[in-house]
């Protein structure tokens, strides 16, 4: 078979059964088509693939696969880092947003793919940097989103925002979302924000309980940079996560800034692949609720 991936790295919670079968029935299909199977090395054999660490991965790795929900994706991305290896992802979890192979087609899919039967799609990412007074630095990508919350305390957050230098609110309130066209469809989503196709270079600015409603989700062109200051105020504890991990602390003299990342990641999708498609699936759009609760009457 002709292909360009030669190497499939494949990453999945194998502690779950949901994930492990549907992992071994993928490195074993990979392995019969000649392909080299790689993963980590304590469920690599296992699986009959080769031991990879994770820091490894985007240097031996053509592929990577994720096996799982979305938040596997964002751990295959964060493991792909840079390299510009791209992903897959097959759907194990609830709503999978970004894992969009199903298990009952999944072999199909991988025959399409290794056949040259794909398409490629580039999505957006986001650099957070958390500076300090004096000087430190900490920074992390992120491909969903950059959230500030409240820590320990049910008081709200005062805080102030700048876009592209720009003076634009000071606000009150629970935190703010800093979600690309990808994560739109995640945190931001239930706060109220819009669903933003992926293929725009755009961000989403989305209050977390707004202390006043005035206070809405703006939408800004990606290459804009976003600062954020914490508002000194008694008994106030906030932080910062990017795509669910802790980055850090923000404090009234710190500094955070969120800008677009300059690598993005690339999706590799089967033939079929319809981005509203899966929007109907997973919020039922289209779908008449209203027969559905009298049928059930």
């Amino acid at each position: 078979m002709n292909t360009e991936f030669k190497k499939v790295a494949l990453v999945g919670r194998y502690s779950d059964s949901r994930v492990a079968e549907p992992m071994r029935r993928i490195s074993a299909h990979l392995t019969t088509v000649g392909l080299q199977v790689l993963a980590a090395p304590g469920i690599a054999p296992d699986l009959g693939a080769t031991g990879v660490a994770d820091d490894e991965l985007p240097r031996k790795a053509d592929l990577i696969v994720a096996v799982g929900g979305d938040g596997t994706m964002l751990h295959a991305a964060s493991l792909a880092g840079d390299s510009g290896v791209p992903l897959l992802g097959v759907n194990r979890g609830r709503l999978g947003f970004l894992t969009d192979v199903s298990p009952a087609e999944m072999l199909e899919s991988f025959d399409e793919i290794l056949g040259g039967n794909f398409s490629r799609e580039s999505r957006l990412r986001l650099k957070a940097t958390l500076s300090t007074p004096d000087g430190h630095e900490v920074t992390a990508l992120a491909l969903n989103d950059i959230v500030l919350q409240r820590r320990d305390t049910g008081r709200m957050l005062d805080f102030e925002t700048r876009i592209g230098g720009h003076y634009v609110n000071t606000h009150m309130g629970d935190g703010l979302i800093v979600a690309t066209p990808t994560g739109s469809t995640a945190y931001a989503l239930s706060c109220g924000g819009p669903i933003i196709e992926p293929s725009l270079d755009a961000v989403v600015v989305v209050p977390i309980c707004p202390h006043t409603l005035s206070d809405r989700p703006l939408v800004i062109p990606a290459h804009q940079d976003i600062e954020v200051k914490l508002l000194a105020r008694e008994n106030t504890n906030a932080e910062v996560s990017v795509d669910g991990h802790a980055l850090g602390e923000l404090r009234p003299d710190d500094r955070l800034v969120i800008e677009e990342a300059p690598n993005r990641i690339t999706l590799i999708h089967p033939p079929g692949y319809d981005y509203y498609e899966i929007l109907r699936s997973k919020l039922n759009w289209g779908r008449d609720s209203r027969k559905r609760h009298f049928e059930g009457d």
